[in-house]
């Protein structure tokens, strides 16, 4: 009886695990291709985007902040394949793009405000679930 009650705990730690796993995935799967929307955006039109006078201090063309937008989008598509692997790359790789991601949609705050502000935030949802599963607990997803 004890061996059937200990083991219970680790299956639903395994489930967390994987459950966070797959989250992070989907979230930056989905942040991957706004970004790629928005990048092609960016590149097709730029008179799509509001963008302020000359009082923001980080001041880029459109059609560049498209291109960053579009490979870091790409990117974030090819890792979350990996994260739904579960590869321990592939989650080393999600907290990078989405912190690169985070960082470019700050940047981008006066360009694509509304979209900057949600890309921050799903970005921040997949590093929190990356990080909080210990690979250990995450072994038995692959």
């Amino acid at each position: 009886m004890t061996t059937a009650h200990h083991a219970r705990p680790e299956s639903a730690k395994q489930q967390w695990a994987t459950g966070l796993m797959l989250f992070g995935a989907v979230m930056l799967m989905i942040g991957g291709v706004l970004d790629i929307f928005r990048g092609i955006m960016g590149i097709a039109q730029d008179n799509v985007f509001v963008t302020t006078p000359d009082l923001y201090v980080f001041r880029f063309d459109l059609t560049g902040w498209g291109w960053v937008h579009l490979i870091l989008g790409a990117l974030a598509v090819v890792v979350s394949l990996g994260l739904f692997q579960g590869a321990m790359w592939a989650r080393v790789g999600g907290v990078v793009i989405a912190g690169l991601i985070i960082i470019t949609n700050f940047l981008s705050l006066p360009y694509f405000p509304l979209w900057s502000i949600v890309a921050i935030a799903i970005s921040g949802f997949v590093i929190w679930a990356l990080c909080v599963v210990r690979p250990e607990e995450s072994a038995g997803y692959r």
